[in-house]
């Protein structure tokens, strides 16, 4: 028998050019044609002439770029310095945020050659050191270097040994250096004036299919396109739109490169896995910067209705990644020299999330923005959420004051931006605590209809019917809350307000369940701790009881039934005479009349 020989592969030692358009998907999604006209032209007039000029071919075209191989390290780098001087001649005259610029990365290696392609980790290197270039720069390995040094007339800046994305083994990398300045990260970035990625910018990216059938894809894409809609409600976002993020589905991408293309800060990507009935979505939140993972969550479900569970999960991750969002930008802003309204905004509310106790430092921060933008409707939102929060506890001295203050600010916020959400929501709330449900009510049914997922509306409509004596509605408000937004930094007061009005209904038991999930979710909520020890005594459970005041008067040793009956929030006859039975439930538990 004849054993047939193995066909033969080609190899070559070459030099290979990767070469790839700064935020192509960006530019395209701005003006299609314009982009192509512009590219289509740059590629004619700067880049074809350059590469035939020094014996080089383009091996194929990728749509926002090109390969190319070249016989000789020296003339691939010629090329490259020729044609990126003349892409910045063509573009000069263009506006800064539509300029096509160019990243370049040379490589030399040992590589498989076909007609119209090359492969091999010489190609893959290339495209990496690509990656790593500035706009309008030049990235080239140690092994091109070594060839060229001495022999193109420009300098080279070392950026030391680069751990590529992929590639087993670490690279040196060299910058080209041009008039004066690096195609190293940096100076070349503002040589361009390319504009920084806004503050809050975010791309969803096609959530991968795990299930391996192709009848859930649809699940998958409904998820990514129903949360790039939730999230561009958020104030000041800037979130990528969804053709131009189904332009990476089912590719292996470069999260770098993504947020470099598109211009933004953040990345979110995520997967989705059906196993029998239950079904799992994995997401996380990526800085495009640094690819540091800034958050992640898990969620399982039973296959029931897919478009109730889509709703439910697009619902939460919204509401926890504008969290997150802002307190990355918080982190970002306390590393600025000179911060701005914005940054000073971003730090206010990160302090915000973190609890009552942090509303001084919160203040502050919206307290300097307004002071260099008197104008700034965040700093405006901001204070009011501050006065609002500290006006809404019902043991709060002055609270009256800080209620109006909220309620000033809040219409103040509302006359620069009508349809601000967060301020409908927090006047919504000073009109509830200040004996005006109904109007407060209608204040977040307004910013429900701007923001359907705004969970502080909801948990304020639950607040509104406690205090209009029909508390049995109560709870159903606060479930809606706390299903949006179940790890909420104010979930204990939403469990506790459910408490609350269980006890004036009359369900003392439910009551007790409420105010114990309310003291897990914060056991230093002291408000919890007296209204259970008023649960507890009205079920007769004495002891119990008087160990829950104890608690509570611990935590706040000034408290006593007189306080709370001063601090009124409502006038309604139901309420009043529904809120006698927690008044006898403290006294049955000890906590002093006052």
């Amino acid at each position: 028998m004849v054993q047939e020989r193995p066909v033969r592969v080609e190899r070559r030692l070459a030099a290979i050019l990767a070469a790839d358009v700064v935020g192509y998907s960006r530019l395209m999604h701005r003006n299609e044609e314009a982009t192509h006209a512009k590219l289509t032209t740059l590629l004619t007039d700067g880049i074809t002439h350059a590469i035939s000029e020094h014996g080089g071919r383009i091996v194929k075209n990728t749509g926002d770029g090109f390969l190319a191989e070249f016989p000789s390290a020296v003339e691939a780098v010629r090329a490259a310095v020729q044609f990126q001087t003349r892409i910045r001649e063509l573009t000069v005259a263009d506006a800064a945020d539509g300029r096509i610029a160019f990243r370049v990365g040379i490589n030399v290696g040992d590589v498989i050659v076909e007609p119209h392609d090359v492969f091999g980790d010489g190609v893959n290197i290339a495209a990496r050191l690509e990656s790593i270039a500035e706009p309008g720069g030049i990235c080239i390995s140690s092994s091109a270097y070594d060839h060229v040094r001495g022999k193109v007339g420009v300098e080279f800046a070392d950026l030391g040994v680069q751990n590529l994305k992929n590639i087993a083994l670490s690279v040196r990398a060299y910058a080209v250096v041009q008039d004066g300045l690096s195609s190293a990260p940096g100076p070349s970035r503002a040589k361009l004036d390319l504009p920084s990625p806004p503050r809050l910018s975010i791309v969803v990216l096609p959530f991968a299919n795990l299930t391996g059938d192709p009848e859930q894809d649809h699940f998958a894409d409904g998820v990514t396109d129903s949360l790039t809609t939730d999230l561009s409600r958020i104030s000041g976002s800037f979130v990528i739109g969804r053709h131009t993020a189904f332009t990476y589905k089912g590719k292996s991408v470069d999260l770098k490169k993504v947020g470099r293309e598109l211009n933004v800060r953040y990345v979110l990507e995520g997967s989705v896995q059906r196993s029998g009935k239950r079904l799992r979505l994995n997401v996380q939140l990526i800085d495009s910067e640094t690819e540091n993972h800034l958050w992640a969550e898990r969620f399982d479900k039973p296959v029931a209705d897919l478009f109730d569970m889509q709703d439910e999960i697009v619902a939460r991750l919204a509401n926890a990644l504008n969290a997150q969002m802002i307190a990355a930008e918080a982190r970002r802003a306390e590393r600025s020299v000179n911060p701005d309204a914005m940054d000073l905004n971003f730090q206010g509310y990160a302090w915000s999330y973190r609890g009552v106790e942090h509303m001084s430092e919160a203040r502050s921060f919206f307290e300097r923005a307004l002071a260099i933008d008197h104008g700034s409707v965040g700093a405006l939102v901001g204070l009011a959420l501050v006065d609002l929060t500290i006006g809404a506890s019902l043991l709060a001295d002055n609270r009256v004051a800080y209620l109006s203050a909220a309620e000033a600010n809040a219409i103040k916020a509302l006359s620069l931006a009508p349809d601000h959400a967060v301020a409908h929501r927090i006047l919504g709330g000073a009109y509830i605590f200040t004996n005006r449900s109904a109007q407060g009510i209608a204040e977040c049914e307004r910013a429900l209809e701007i923001d359907r997922n705004l969970v502080g509306a909801h948990s304020a409509i639950g607040i509104a019917k406690f205090f209009m004596g029909r508390g049995a509605e109560t709870e159903g408000h606060i479930v809606e809350a706390l299903r949006l937004s179940p790890r909420d930094i104010f979930a204990h007061r939403w469990m506790h307000i459910a408490g609350m009005a269980k006890i004036l209904i009359g369900a003392d038991r439910e009551a007790v369940a409420w105010l114990r999930r309310s003291i897990e979710a914060n056991r230093n909520f002291p408000a919890a701790h007296f209204w259970l020890a008023a649960a507890l005594g009205l079920l007769g459970e004495r002891d119990e009881a008087r160990s829950a005041a104890k608690v509570g008067l611990k935590l706040d040793p000034g408290f006593t039934i007189s306080r709370l009956l001063v601090s009124e929030a409502s006038n309604n006859p139901t309420y009043l005479a529904e809120r006698e039975r927690v008044c006898e439930g403290m006294r049955l538990a000890g906590v002093p009349e006052g």
